[in-house]
Formats: structure tokens, sequence, C-alpha cells
């Protein structure tokens, strides 16, 4: 909106990534944010900081935790009234109502009931809708596949004019709280909207490939029973495992391919162990378990980050939980996920690839900043009869971009850069030559 344009962000604490398991709002954050509010528009910011928790006032000093808070009620003037969003403990997301602009305010507390986080941000809608405009030669209806723990939901993209039965291209979404379209405003600041999904489903469709993408469960119109501290890499596998199913009991189309996009490979290395697929795409997918991918990501953390991570996986390896974690390393190792990744990490992507007996594509980029090109490179040595397709300057989201980090991650906030072609014209060859 033009009246958020010139508004700062403004990060007390550091915002924990979160995934979509929507909670009601706990009578203590209730009680937070009213409070908040009172003290916020009385002015009275010492009081607040007195009321932060110990990392807070670590992370932001009192002088600095006045004067940040001085120029939000400069810029914004009092807060009206906050209407939840959501609320994924520990962080509830509001849609706050001040005198001069409508922002979005994130806040967590402790278990002292402390302020733990204080997140301003331009608001915006959710970006699930998100799309990009299917060319007129295609059409796209809705799909839905009830399941155990409630339903998923997608879109499928078929050719109006294909004269008979197409292959079709089922999209498995990386890892994290990513939609059909592979976007996500479930990620605190670092929110995605590169529509990669979507724009593959338009490019394949006009190439005569029909493609389903899907919301992962707990996501966009996904629905799901399954807690955040109940959900298993194994669900996504059973996910994927119906959907394929469902693809081949239709008979609408003339060969199923599973294309995985970073974990979304692994899930669909090991769903088309059990189901019948005519051929494997793997796109930025590790060639080695998930906790060594982490271990090197970690890295580009701050010391005791890394030294923290290191502590909690070394006891999840040993099948233990960890459940009281340093702040800093809740985005990637908060106890409700720990099982998940425990779950995940006894995977070996080049062991599990070694067992399929299809014909596959394994594309990389080479300015992926999550996943290198060695890690193509360790599933082609362990499945050497697979196609293996290197793309200069392709990155995570499968668009142009170069290496320098801050002008590559700008591209997972523009939904309108096309893929990169090389990515379009290759997934389109293999599938075509198909037997």
């Amino acid at each position: 909106m033009s009246q958020n344009k010139g508004f700062s962000l403004f990060i007390f604490l550091l915002f924990f990534v979160v995934t979509a398991f929507a909670q009601t709002e706990p009578k203590p954050v209730k009680d937070a944010l009213t409070q908040f509010i009172k003290l916020y528009n009385a002015g009275e910011f010492e009081t607040l900081f007195d009321k932060c928790s110990a990392e807070t006032k670590t992370a932001l000093p009192l002088d600095q935790f006045k004067s940040s808070f001085t120029q939000v009620k400069k810029q914004l003037g009092n807060m009206l009234n906050a209407e939840l969003i959501k609320y994924e403990a520990p962080v509830a997301e509001y849609k706050a109502t001040f005198e001069k602009s409508v922002v979005g305010f994130n806040l967590a507390i402790n278990a002292q009931n402390q302020y733990q986080a204080l997140f301003f941000k331009p608001f915006e809608a959710a970006n699930a809708g998100m799309t990009t405009a299917i060319d007129g030669s295609l059409t796209e209806t809705a799909y839905n596949l009830k399941t155990l723990s409630g339903n998923l939901s997608g879109s499928l993209v078929t050719p109006k004019n294909a004269g008979g039965k197409v292959p079709v291209v089922l999209i498995i979404p990386g890892s994290g709280p990513i939609d059909r379209n592979g976007n996500s405003d479930k990620l605190g600041k670092d929110t995605l909207k590169a529509n990669t999904y979507a724009l593959l489903a338009n490019e394949l469709g006009k190439k005569g490939i029909a493609t389903l993408r899907y919301d992962k469960r707990g996501i966009g119109q996904s629905a799901s029973s399954t807690k955040e501290a109940e959900t298993r890499l194994d669900d996504m596998v059973e996910d994927a495992l119906g959907i394929i199913n469902d693809l081949n009991e239709r008979n609408e189309f003339s060969k199923v391919i599973v294309l995985g996009h970073s974990e979304g490979s692994l899930v669909g290395i090991i769903a088309a162990r059990d189901a019948a697929v005519n051929a494997l795409i793997s796109v930025a997918g590790a060639g080695e378990s998930a906790d060594k991918i982490m271990t090197e990501q970690m890295k580009k953390q701050p010391s005791y980050v890394f030294e923290g991570f290191n502590r909690v996986l070394d006891s999840m390896k040993r099948g233990k939980m960890t459940p009281n974690v340093d702040p800093s390393l809740y985005r990637f190792v908060r106890p409700s996920i720990q099982l998940y990744l425990m779950s995940w990490f006894r995977f070996d992507p080049a062991k599990e690839i070694k067992k399929l007996k299809i014909p596959m594509l394994l594309i990389q980029g080479t300015t992926d900043l999550q996943t290198s090109v060695t890690q193509a490179e360790k599933l082609k040595k362990a499945k050497s009869d697979a196609q293996l397709l290197i793309i200069p300057n392709m990155n995570h989201v499968l668009k142009e971009a170069p290496a320098d980090t801050k002008h590559n991650l700008a591209t997972y906030s523009n939904p309108n850069l096309p893929l990169k072609p090389e990515l379009v014209n290759g997934i389109a060859d293999f599938v075509n030559k198909l037997k």
C-alpha cells in the first residue's frame, strides 16, 4: 500500500521462521498484546523494555530500544487495534491499525510472559493465491484429494487442444510452509514470492505437458489435523504417494512424472519407490543427508548460533530431543520440529536414488545459495545412468541470478521474473523423449 512505502522495518529480536499449523491465540499472548498497546500508546518505553526477556534486552539495549520505538511512533502514531491473522507458537501475527497506517505486527512471549520478539513490517495480504496468468492455450482446474489427516488441494493445468493423452508432471514443493505456487507468507521477514511452481506449470503447459502442483499439508487450502510437532517427512511422502496413485487411477495421462524441488526431491525419490512412476526429475535436490546439509549451511551463521545448533544436532542424532533451545535457534531446531528433522536425517538421498529403476533427470543451478552443484554430482555418482543438467546462473528459485547474496535473494520476492529457459527446455526435452 502506498501509505507504507516510507515505513522502515524494525526487528527487535530474532524473528523465528514458523510453519503453518495455526492455533488459537492463547490468553497470555492476548494479555501481552493489551499490555503492549497500553505502554506503547502512553510512550512508556522504559517500562516496556523492563518487561522484555534478557535476550531481547541484550539484542537491543535500552537506548536503542527507546530510539527505535520513538521513531516507530512518530511514523505510525498510536495503535488503535490489532486483528489476529494467525498464531503459530510462539509467534502471534496481527494486522495492526495505527493512526497513520496499517502494518503487520508480530509478537512472541517466553514462558515468563516476557516479550521475546516484537516485529513490525508493511502489511500485506496472504500471498497463497498469487499466481501467474495462465496462457490462453491452457486450462487450470481445482484439484482436491481427501487424506487421512484432511485434504490436499492443488491446481491441475492441461493443454486445451492436446488431441490425446499427454504426460503429467507432479510438482512436489520444497521445505517449509510452501504453497502450490512456490510462495509463502509464513517466513517472517523472509517472505517468499517467487511464483516458481506457477511459472513452471504455465511454461510446461505451453509445451504440451500437464502439471499438478499442490499446497503442502496445513498450507493454503490443504487442511490437516496433524500438528507441527506430530509431522514427519514420512507424511510428506505419504501425501505425494496419494496424489501419484490418484493420477494413475484417473487414467487421463500418458505418463506420470515426479518432479521434486529442494526437499521435494527426496520426497519424490522415496515416493517413486512405492508408486507407478514413469520418470523422476530432481531439481536442486540434496545428494547427502539433511543433517550434513544443515551443518554446512549453519557455518554461515554467527559462531554462537553454529555451536548451539551442533549441540542440539548431536542430541537429535542420538534420538534425543532438546526441549529448551536458545531463541536464536528457534527457526532451525525449535522443539516442535526436532522430531521432523530426525525423520528427515535418517534418509540419505544418494542411497535412496540407487533403488530406483526409472529414467531420471538431475537439475542444478550454479548460483543456488542453498544447494550446491556438488550435491547434484553426488546424486549423479550414485545413479550413473541419470541425466545431469547444470544450468549456469540459476538460483534456488530457478531464476537468473548472480552469485552475490543480496542480489540473488532479491529474486525470491519478484514473482514477475521468468524461469531460466534452460530449465523449462531441459524438462520438456526429457519428458518428450520418454518411451
